[in-house]
């Protein structure tokens, strides 16, 4: 296979630990990283010997004109999403952005729209999508065996403070921009990304962190005939919790990182039970609350997951190459991020936090 030239924007936390280090990975056997931008001169020095035969640049302009590059994995300050990969796309890249894809659903959409017109790429990284936990309980929610999808629980919650810029709502941070779009994008999954999802609860909250923007957040979703989504981003959990939970008419299935676990009932196994209407007594007469043990199944297990300190950065890339190769549509398109974009503008429309910063 021919491997595509990419550029790198941005060696921080994202830029260089989550990004670079898929492209430094033997799982990457598609792209060569041939340029990185980034405004630090040291990290600019380290990404020479990192990225062998790589040439760094402080902006992303001295990228402009450069037709060798075949992609660009944008990803700089989140305040800056939208106005770098706007620049990009006028100036003829495909890209890559890091989440959250901007502030605002128009941002998304104007994004979308350019790239359409100019007949370009554009993804957003929404790479858990293609994690095992996930596409995992995605596949069972699928299959029957839960009956009717009733809710699917999904907790991100922890307990630490952050004091970096990544707790200020001006640099288009806090829990739910930063962490936000992994768990509203599986219960956005949950719901098959439906145009009639909505936020029918949330409540946003500030408890440890020194910024001015979320730490805690509640967040309730559905949409018509489909199943209920709870979801809860939070870091003041003394008892950290990161799980998928569904509950369905016949049983119900729960992933911690992955490790699963999945409990329910057969058709024909339980037959039903007639209503009573009078009070139920035993043979001596004395109250009987009604029980029984119902006859379940039980599977639990490990899943497997091939791409350790990665996620499904391995998964999200191939995608992205077979749609600059061979014109795929993209399993995860910038649509489903722009919905997530929508849910978050939402909750912080309707739980407006003080501006400090």
């Amino acid at each position: 296979m021919k491997k595509l030239n990419v550029a790198i924007i941005g060696q921080g936390r994202s830029g260089r630990d989550i990004h670079g280090l898929y492209f430094k990975s033997e799982l990457n056997t598609l792209y060569n990283v041939i340029a990185v931008v980034e405004r630090d001169p040291e990290r600019r020095e380290r990404a020479l010997k990192e990225y062998p035969g790589c040439e760094v640049f402080e902006s992303y302009t001295e990228l402009f004109g450069r037709k060798d590059i075949d992609l660009v994995a944008n990803a700089s300050f989140s305040d800056e999403h939208y106005s770098v990969t706007k620049d990009l796309l006028e100036h003829d890249f495909n890209v890559v952005v890091e989440k959250p894809f901007a502030r605002t659903r128009y941002e998304c959409d104007d994004l979308i729209r350019i790239a359409k017109k100019r007949n370009l790429k554009l993804g957003v990284y929404h790479q858990s999508l293609f994690m095992e936990p996930y596409v995992h309980a995605k596949k069972v929610a699928a299959s029957g065996k839960l009956g009717d999808i009733l809710q699917a629980s999904i907790k991100y919650n922890w307990f630490a403070r952050r004091w970096d810029w990544q707790t200020t709502q001006t640099k288009v941070a806090g829990g739910i921009y930063n962490t936000g779009p992994h768990p509203i994008g599986f219960g956005l999954g949950f719901l098959d990304f439906d145009d009639n999802a909505y936020v029918a609860f949330s409540r946003l909250g500030k408890a440890l962190t020194s910024g001015d923007s979320d730490d805690y957040a509640k967040i309730i979703l559905t949409a018509p005939n489909k199943p209920v989504i709870d979801i809860e981003v939070q870091s003041n959990d003394a008892f950290p919790d990161f799980r998928i939970k569904i509950v369905g008419t016949k049983g119900s299935y729960i992933a911690k990182g992955l490790d699963y676990q999945m409990k329910y009932i057969v058709d024909g196994e339980n037959p039903p039970r007639p209503v009573i209407l009078e009070s139920l007594k035993d043979k001596e007469g004395r109250p009987l609350y009604c029980g029984e043990q119902l006859i379940a199944h039980e599977e639990e297990g490990v899943l497997e997951e091939n791409e350790t300190g990665i996620g499904g950065s391995s998964k999200f890339y191939e995608m992205m190459y077979r749609t600059l190769t061979e014109d795929a549509p993209m399993e995860v398109p910038p649509e489903y991020a722009a919905k997530v974009i929508s849910v978050i503008e939402t909750v912080h429309a309707t739980n407006p936090l003080p501006l400090i910063y």
